[in-house]
């Protein structure tokens, strides 16, 4: 997914406004909401996409044309509806796999097909990865096989590696 870094500069005011706004907007919330009102935004370049820095966390990623939350943003995360997995999915989860009907013992939150949605594992509830979901909330619950959600982030992923080193 990402790379070392390859260039690092601060947004123009107007720049960052535009990129929180529409970022904001998947989540259903405002930047200010978000993010609060003092607001600065870095964006890292890396061969493989795009890391950007809010107040010097790293918080949105732009991979592959999709602006998403990284799995260090705590606030955004909180927002997600989630699909909690039964343990036996997690290590196909952490290697990238998409999230499978039979995995899924339960979700939490209303939802419509394309949104994003944590997966957090069932004992621990911990973070595993962020998606896309494939279908709306009421039509998932029904789904006794086949992907639910499209893997886009996940722990051990070479995104989750590179965020490692902006908080080392």
């Amino acid at each position: 997914m990402m790379s070392t870094s390859l260039h690092r500069h601060f947004l123009k005011e107007r720049e960052a406004a535009q990129l929180l706004t529409k970022f904001s907007q998947q989540l259903k919330t405002t930047p200010k909401q978000l993010f609060g009102t003092k607001i600065q935004v870095e964006s890292t370049e890396t061969r493989d996409g795009t890391v950007y820095l809010i107040n010097g966390r790293p918080f949105i990623a732009l991979h592959k044309d999709i602006l998403l939350p990284t799995l260090r943003f705590e606030d955004a995360l909180t927002r997600l509806p989630k699909a909690i997995v039964n343990m036996g999915a997690i290590a196909h989860i952490c290697n990238g796999a998409d999230v499978m009907a039979p995995g899924i013992v339960q979700f939490e939150g209303k939802f419509e097909a394309d949104e994003f949605l944590l997966v957090i594992d069932e004992r621990h509830r911990k973070p595993l990865a962020i998606g896309k979901v494939l279908f709306d909330s009421e039509h998932a619950k029904t789904l006794k096989r086949g992907k639910v959600v499209k893997n886009l982030h996940y722990v051990g992923d070479t995104l989750w590696k590179l965020l490692k080193q902006f908080l080392s």
